[in-house]
């Protein structure tokens, strides 16, 4: 019997771990430098917490199982809730603002395609307890913060951002009831990813009134609300200004303000169409695309103000991103972004048994290299110089170090160049 890997997760060969390692390691020193600390959580909790996020129906899109205990628990499909709960437990002791971070695995039921996996890696960055747009600005800096550390540029990637909390309000203004704007929501998020004849079926279906869903599309083609007045986008619209859409706009203006003092503006633009499918966001939101959009969200975020509160805590803002590794690597391979040393391994020095009988003193060089803290490997078996040296090639060595009685020679695999030295002298002092 022979087995495969499962269906939609992946087996991590060491090339492949040296690209998730290099993409995790610059997400980790990303969040680091922009002053968030890292946090982690079980691989599984109770499926009542992901309901309660979700809803029940968020069971059908989960990893779920019943354990000896009886206990209805769930592999974690996102690690958001754990959060909320982790925060909750402490939050009378933890100061704020909360600026976490985590690299977590995560698992969901998916039908796997391109860019989407059963199983993946996200970062994901958070702040909790600031009601500031600054919080989401800057969580969107740190994102771009990590796009333009892994090569890429504002001509290949682009954030679009809106302000869920204004197209919730212009909904209510032009009447849609209070039950039926996340149906309507739900509709405005597919308008991307259908053909306009489909999603122009969708919005009279969520939407009977015509003149409502005439002012919902003049909402939609207003390309920089930030530029006017709240009383001339409701003018634009067809409806009255109220104090939540003056307050909406408000903050989505201190966001963009936001986004010109760090110095990412030109990465992003308004879209009104972002908002984002899940309910729990209520405020500022955004996706990051390909500049082409030939490929999934690369990631996607924005402020929830209610989670805490809805998982058992008190009413706390937060706000934050996720960032999988699978859509972004495709990217960055399709680029010619990833580093041609993650297709082959690296190492400082390759020892080498420069003649037969050397061995002992090949371990000892070794020995020396490593507690130096260079990687240096060997051949178990005594070999030809010729083969040794191919070896040291094919893994990736800068240099060899050719050991031949009480002499080594150290000689640079790129330039050829090599110098001599006692055997004693590089094993008091090898570099």
């Amino acid at each position: 019997m022979s087995f495969q890997a499962v269906k939609g997760t992946r087996d991590f060969y060491p090339d492949a771990m040296r690209l998730r390692n290099w993409i995790t390691d610059a997400w980790r020193r990303v969040s680091l430098r922009n002053g968030f600390e890292e946090y982690d959580s079980p691989i599984f909790e109770y499926l009542d917490l992901f309901a309660a996020k979700s809803g029940p129906e968020i069971a059908e899109q989960l990893f779920s199982f019943t354990d000896r205990g009886g206990r209805n628990l769930a592999i974690r499909p996102e690690i958001t809730p754990a959060l909320a709960r982790m925060v909750n437990a402490r939050i009378n002791a933890l100061p704020r603002p909360i600026k976490w971070f985590s690299v977590p695995r995560l698992c969901r039921a998916e039908n796997p395609q391109k860019g989407r996996l059963r199983e993946f890696f996200q970062w994901n960055i958070d702040i909790i307890g600031e009601d500031s747009p600054l919080a989401d600005a800057e969580c969107v800096f740190v994102a771009i913060d990590a796009l333009r550390e892994l090569g890429l540029t504002a001509g290949e990637v682009a954030v679009r951002y809106s302000s869920r909390a204004l197209t919730s309000r212009v909904l209510a203004a032009v009447g849609v009831t209070a039950a039926d704007v996340p149906a309507v929501l739900a509709v405005l998020d597919k308008r991307a990813k259908v053909p306009e004849e489909a999603f122009a079926e969708m919005l009279a279906k969520a939407v009977p009134d015509g003149q409502a869903r005439q002012a919902i599309l003049r909402f939609l083609q207003i390309d920089n609300p930030t530029g006017i007045s709240a009383d001339q986008l409701a003018g634009l619209v067809g409806i009255q200004a109220d104090p939540e859409i003056v307050a909406a706009q408000r903050d989505l203006e201190r966001f963009a303000r936001g986004l010109e003092d760090f110095g990412v503006a030109d990465w992003c633009r308004y879209d009104a169409n972002v908002v984002r499918g899940l309910a729990y966001y209520t405020g500022i939101v955004y996706e990051v695309f390909d500049r082409d959009q030939s490929l999934r969200a690369v990631a996607g975020g924005g402020r929830y103000d209610n989670l805490l509160e809805v998982l058992g805590g008190p009413k706390v803002g937060g706000t934050g991103f996720g960032m999988g590794d699978v859509v972004l690597g495709i990217l960055l391979e399709e680029r010619g972004k990833l580093p041609a040393d993650l297709r082959n391994p690296r190492l400082d020095f390759f020892v080498v048994e420069g003649s037969q009988g050397q061995l002992d003193k090949v371990l000892k060089v070794v020995g020396v290299l490593r507690r130096a803290g260079l990687s240096a490997d060997f051949s178990y078996k005594s070999q030809p110089l010729g083969k040794q040296l191919k070896e040291a090639n094919r893994r990736g060595a800068a240099s060899a170090v050719i050991v031949k009685q009480d002499v080594v020679t150290v000689k640079n695999l790129s330039s050829g160049d090599q110098q001599d030295r006692p055997l004693a002298e590089f094993l008091d002092k090898p570099m």
